[in-house]
């Protein structure tokens, strides 16, 4: 009970510090609702169940001097500057007085196509992140020979929930227009503020990349 309490609050504390996934789950329920928003949710812990599976499966395709992670790095540092000239782009356009209930203003495509199109952005935000293959490889790394069989999947199902809940929570609270109309005007600065530090974390990791 102890080792489960420390790996669900050490998982807890990784998911309260914002990143990419924190950042697209925002932006998509500003602009086009937290029913759409839902898709990414549902892409982002897809993808965190990928790592989680491979972590757990003892895959050393994970290993941080492997040539997957280090594709992965280099694509996610590309998706993070993607994202982030997407979001300032596209600063201002979900304006709450204009945005219909599926924000066609800024997805101009049906509800069902709208949802998937997110739910595929959610997943390769969350694939292409290079801090989720990182830290679910240490937490199982941390765990060692315990927590075997059963209680790993337990763990699993576990942080796949977690981020689930706790995205759509994200979606949910930022999608609810009563509290976006508290700061309407701050809106488009969020979300130029958003893409900015998108791009400093890719541009920081090529950096990083390049030096070592």
């Amino acid at each position: 009970m102890e080792q489960f309490l420390m790996v669900a609050a050490a998982h807890f504390l990784a998911l309260l510090s914002p990143g990419p996934d924190f950042f697209l789950v925002a932006r998509t329920s500003i602009s086009a609702g937290w029913k759409v928003a839902s898709g990414a949710c549902l892409g982002i812990a897809l993808a965190n169940g990928a790592f989680i599976l491979a972590a757990f499966t003892g895959t050393s395709a994970l290993s941080a001097d492997s040539v997957l992670f280090v594709a992965l790095q280099l694509a996610g540092c590309v998706y993070l500057l993607y994202l982030g000239v997407l979001f300032i782009r596209h600063a201002g356009s979900g304006t709450l007085e204009g945005a219909t209930p599926v924000g066609r203003a800024v997805l101009p495509l049906p509800p069902s196509r709208a949802w998937c199109r997110a739910a595929g952005m959610g997943f390769l935000s969350g694939i292409l992140n290079p801090k989720n293959a990182l830290f679910y490889t240490s937490l199982a790394a941390l765990l060692g020979g315990a927590g075997e069989g059963g209680h790993r999947l337990l763990y699993g199902i576990w942080m796949f929930c977690v981020v689930l809940f706790w995205d759509l929570l994200v979606a949910c609270a930022i999608g609810n227009r009563v509290v976006l109309r508290r700061f309407a005007q701050a809106l488009p600065w969020l979300e130029r503020a958003s893409g900015v530090v998108l791009i400093l974390l890719g541009g920081g990791v090529l950096v990083v990349l390049s030096v070592g």
